[in-house]
């Protein structure tokens, strides 16, 4: 580690113990998501299991709640229940990372874990330079930086150019990256090398005006691609896709694409895209497959450019977490989500059960930790206040779930909404600042930072007709 290395390591942590009182008072800090010690946490970086430990790595500006800085946070478990926060893996100290460590990904190479991330470098006009960069580890905690692998842009493209997800496959390494076009449209490249160290782009794998899209977005962000079961998925994070009824209802979205790629020929024949939440926060996932064979994903609760500075935990010092870690099937048609198993540990104690008249309705006292099963297959519409925040309703006959709440910046309120067209189940992970709701076995999902007065702490369920069967535990810490 350089002497300039260790300086900022220092700071960081000065700065993150001189907030963490601060800090840790607030009673919107979560119970068992993922947050920043300080400041602010945003992408999901280098997420893996490597030597049976999983690592998640995370965006970081240690110093306060915004983007100006951005350093990779680190985070280890062995169950998926319990974290350790441990030191911080990159800073930007060199000059081709000047302006920030970016997003990146990490694999096993060589028996060593290796990060491949961005380095962001901007001039005094503000100007935009950026490299794709190694550091490696021997022990998973203490990364040695190697310098830029890749330090030009390909013919055509701007330096809005991000965000590797890198993977082994056939003997030769791959990487696919966010790309930004000299036309404005994004796109997503593929990148391949035999030693790691001297790589070869290949050209767009997807992207805009490709495979009957049209224009979709002036840049794509934080790609993942990966086979599940016999179908071959691209996950990106678009930006500047306009509204449509009830789908990309935020400033941004992330979803996927299913379908066939052929890496020789760097082509990928795909069908729609595919929002992966339809919710009020949710950007840039990433995925890693484990050693029981299960893709894990896990994604910022967060969107850029969307209100940050008006959470109330902001005046706090921090802002921002992660989703739970989400287990992917396919059935080669849509991507289902399900909360992995290991979630189960954090149950307590005897699970309150009843059968809800709606017609009657019903209130149910819920700590701010809690997880709710609802099975609504004999349900007509109905409603769910959630701790006199949040509102989750549907509607039968137009086949409409909504979700509100109160917007950040004036209380006004906000709604996402998806279409389902027979509502069978209803699974929500409730945190002290979060709601994660998944739709018919992870059907569909949707996501949401709110945030209840300290004193609310009851769902009340009402309706006009039909009955819904209720299932609940309070979660640990």
């Amino acid at each position: 580690m350089t002497e300039r290395e260790k300086e900022l390591h220092a700071e960081a942590w000065k700065e993150a113990e001189k907030l963490k009182n601060t800090v840790e008072k607030d009673p919107y800090r979560q119970q068992y998501h993922l947050m920043p010690p300080s400041g602010l946490l945003n992408d999901p970086n280098g997420w893996i299991q490597w030597q049976g430990t999983y690592h998640l790595f995370f965006q970081w500006n240690p110093y306060r709640p915004d983007h100006q800085h951005k350093f990779w946070g680190h985070y280890t478990s062995a169950d998926l229940v319990g974290w350790q926060l441990e030191p911080i893996a990159l800073a930007p100290s060199e000059w081709y990372e000047k302006n920030g460590c970016y997003s990146g990904s990490s694999i096993d190479l060589n028996g060593k874990l290796a990060l491949l991330y961005t380095g962001n470098v901007k001039d005094e006009n503000n100007n935009r330079e950026s490299y794709q960069c190694l550091a490696v580890s021997e022990n998973g905690i203490d990364f040695e930086k190697k310098g830029p692998v890749v330090d030009e842009l390909p013919e055509g493209y701007t330096a809005h150019f991000r965000d590797p997800k890198v993977w082994k496959e056939n003997g030769s390494y791959y990487f696919v990256i966010g790309a930004q076009t000299e036309n404005l449209e994004g796109e997503v490249l593929l990148y391949r090398s035999e030693d790691f160290h001297t790589w070869e782009c290949l050209g767009p794998i997807a992207g805009a005006q490709r495979n009957g899209l049209g224009r979709f977005g002036y840049m794509w962000e934080c790609p993942d691609y990966f086979r599940l079961g016999s179908t071959d998925v691209l996950i990106v994070s678009p930006q500047g896709l306009d509204r449509e009824e009830m789908k990309y209802e935020n400033t941004y979205q992330a979803g996927y694409f299913l379908g066939n790629a052929d890496l020789q020929k760097v082509d990928f024949q795909h069908g729609e895209f595919h929002e992966l939440d339809e919710g009020f926060e949710f950007y840039a996932p990433q995925t890693t497959e484990d050693e029981h064979g299960r893709r894990i994903l896990i994604g910022w609760m967060g969107v850029p450019d969307s209100d940050e500075e008006y959470q109330p935990t902001v005046k706090e010092g921090w802002v921002h977490c992660m989703t739970i870690p989400r287990e992917l099937h396919s059935d080669g048609t849509i991507i289902t989500q399900s909360p992995v198993k290991e979630l189960e540990e954090l149950r307590e104690g005897t699970p309150l059960e009843m059968r809800i008249a709606l017609s009657f309705g019903a209130e149910a006292v819920v700590t701010p930790a809690s997880e709710i099963i609802l099975d609504t297959k004999e349900a007509g519409d109905f409603q769910l206040k959630l701790r006199d925040e949040a509102e989750l309703s549907y509607n039968g006959a137009d086949q409409i779930l909504t979700l509100s709440r109160p917007r950040f910046r004036d209380g006004e309120k906000e709604t996402r909404k998806c279409r389902v067209d027979r509502l069978e189940e209803l699974r929500l992970y409730l945190d002290s600042s979060s709601l994660e709701v998944f739709i018919n076995q992870g059907e569909k999902v949707m996501t949401a930072r709110y945030f209840p007065e300290q004193h609310a702490n009851t769902v009340k369920v009402s309706g006009a007709d039909g009955s819904l069967t209720w299932k609940s535990w309070e979660l640990k810490s």
